[in-house]
């Protein structure tokens, strides 16, 4: 049997998940980061709609989202964003908001297949979101894997499928 995955997170960093509703982003997050650490772009909905799925709120969700990440980093704390992140676009601010605070930032790609996305997905007990809109977040993530290591992160941790996600161990020492 292969050796876990070792995810090694430099103290004060920016942690991007980036993967498909559904392959896992908020679970990892739960398992492997403090409660405190991860700043959920579904959540910050929440907060401001009463709904996580209202993306009428996103611009200010987002907005939220990144000023809570550089306050964080700021303060020498780790900040975890659990967001899609499926595009280059959608990373840079991240990467600009790690650099201007002289901070690591790291990508944590959970490429988990199309029907395990879609299967958790039909699992979830609240809120779903729309088929078509998992399988565009995957295919804008699997058109992205080639250059997300030119993207200005200082790692790239790709964990492929399940069994991969599941074993992973972050070391944040």
């Amino acid at each position: 049997m292969d050796a876990s995955p070792v995810l090694t997170i430099p103290p004060r960093s920016l942690v991007v998940l980036v993967g498909a509703a559904g392959s896992g982003k908020s679970t990892f997050a739960r398992r492997h980061f403090a409660e405190t650490a991860v700043i959920s772009s579904d959540r910050i909905r929440a907060w401001l709609a009463d709904d996580e799925a209202d993306q009428s709120v996103s611009a200010p969700a987002f907005e939220v989202l990144h000023l809570v990440a550089r306050r964080r980093l700021e303060a020498g704390r780790v900040a975890v964003v659990d967001a899609t992140s499926a595009t280059a676009a959608a990373r840079a601010q991240l990467v600009r908001i790690a650099r201007e605070v002289g901070a690591p930032v790291v990508a944590v790609v959970l490429d988990a297949p199309l029907e395990l996305c879609l299967a958790n997905n039909a699992r979830r007990a609240g809120r779903r979101v729309e088929e078509d809109v998992i399988r565009a977040q995957h295919d804008a993530l699997t058109a992205s894997l080639p250059g997300l290591r030119d993207e200005g992160f200082d790692a790239v941790f790709l964990l492929r499928g399940a069994s991969e996600i599941e074993a992973a161990v972050v070391d944040t020492r």
